[in-house]
């Protein structure tokens, strides 16, 4: 399931989601969105207990594609709330909403 980035910016004020950006570090250090956890989609099996579950979980990644697997992974491990921000930190940059260095 996926999400847009208005959708996404809606649900990180309104609600308690967690925000998980599953690209490398290098990746993040250029930008990322404010308040996101970073778990690289390689570590996410191994990680997956730092994930608060119960809330909705929003899953970025640069263009939409590991966050789609990552948000699907996490669907199949019982984070039934999982979703993918479509266009990712790509897209939301590319909106002119702001990033984190």
């Amino acid at each position: 399931m996926e999400i847009t980035i208005p959708e996404a910016e809606t649900l990180l004020r309104d609600s308690d989601a967690c925000l998980l950006d599953v690209r490398e570090d290098w990746e993040y250090r250029r930008g990322h969105v404010s308040g996101a956890l970073r778990i690289p989609i390689q570590q996410l099996p191994l990680r997956v207990r730092e994930l608060p579950n119960g809330k909705r979980t929003l899953v970025i990644c640069e263009h939409g594609e590991r966050s789609l697997v990552a948000a699907q992974y996490l669907r199949s491990r019982g984070f039934s709330n999982a979703v993918s921000i479509s266009g990712g930190t790509s897209a939301w940059a590319g909106s002119g909403r702001p990033l984190e260095r």
